[in-house]
């Protein structure tokens, strides 16, 4: 089947209490990991795309590694999103290219600001049958090329409804406690729990709960959401690494989150830290090997692994794809 919106699957997710998995894509083994592990569980998926992605990797490569998982996993429906875009050309230029959905970031303007250039991106994607996630509240953190210093703002409950109604956007991403990156918390903010882990501050569940009173029935969206899973940080450590402190959100809360109305939750730094620690655990084991294949090959397997488990234990979406299609 072709590419899809998320339209149908955010309304089965919103009805069913599970979230659809929103996963950053830059080449070809994360594609493949991800898009075997949602075949195997029978679970729809977002593959998502940023502007420092197209940059590295080409509009064009992209696009066509996701058309290749579409071919090889027809029985998933599968969107490609496009993950913060900063402007109404980069927005244009990924809805003329082929993508099914797309993210204007609007955040860090002003609330009439904010309204005016969703609009505007709405509209023109509207036009040509891809959907629109909006934003409201700002992230902390560093990811990509989404930079925030400070410590963010939190999405304001009682903004949400003009928002929505002005913009005519088809998914709202807010602000509840996550952030960009791999060092999402500062050591300060956690609490030690009894085997000596940081443990960080719950997430803000009144104000979802407060926006979801207000948008009845409406996608909500949580970006920064990777948990940092503590055996790839302890593997990059381990072989040569410098990751200190790094603290993701605990997958229970993205859990509840999920079956809350949240109904796509953004994950990125996870995979990237089973690749890296992978490879590096892989050149410090096998220092005379070269073949990249060699290294790429366990390093898209864990990736695999890691997207199944999210799926089931996490996301609660695996087995949804045949009520998605």
């Amino acid at each position: 089947m072709p590419l899809v919106t998320s339209t149908k699957m955010f309304k089965k997710a919103y009805d069913g209490g599970y979230a659809i998995g929103a996963f950053n894509v830059n080449n070809m083994e994360i594609v493949q990991g991800i898009t075997e592990a949602c075949k195997e569980e029978k679970a729809p998926v977002i593959l998502q795309v940023s502007k420092g992605a197209r940059a590295y990797a080409n509009h064009t490569y992209l696009v066509k590694l996701v058309e290749a998982a579409v071919i090889e996993c027809p029985e998933i429906p599968i969107v490609l999103h496009l993950d913060h875009g900063p402007d109404f050309e980069t927005c244009k230029a990924c809805i003329d290219g082929g993508f099914t959905s797309v993210m204007i970031d609007g955040s860090s303007k002003s609330f009439k600001d904010n309204i005016e250039l969703t609009k505007k991106v709405v509209e023109y994607a509207h036009d040509h049958g891809v959907v629109v996630e909006g934003e409201l509240g700002t992230l902390s953190g560093i990811e990509d090329e989404v930079v925030v210093e400070g410590e963010g703002s939190y999405t304001r409950p009682e903004e949400v409804v003009e928002f929505v109604t002005k913009t005519g956007v088809d998914s709202l991403a807010i602000a509840i406690g996550t952030s960009h990156g791999a060092y999402k918390f500062k050591p300060e903010q956690c609490t030690l729990n009894e085997q000596g882990i940081l443990v960080p501050p719950t997430l803000r569940f009144d104000i979802l709960k407060e926006v979801s009173k207000n948008l009845p029935g409406f996608p909500i969206v949580l970006h920064g959401s990777s948990s940092v899973p503590q055996e790839y940080v302890k593997m990059v450590n381990q072989f040569g690494g410098q990751m200190p402190n790094a603290i993701g959100v605990p997958e229970e809360q993205l859990r509840e989150a999920a079956k809350l109305s949240v109904c796509k939750i953004n994950i990125d730094s996870d995979l990237r830290l089973a690749m890296t620690g992978t490879i590096r655990k892989f050149f410090a084991e096998n220092p005379s090997k070269f073949d990249p294949r060699e290294y790429l090959k366990p390093a898209r397997e864990n990736i695999k692994q890691l997207v199944k488990h999210k799926l089931v234990d996490v996301l609660g979406c695996a087995g949804k794809a045949p009520e998605c299609l």
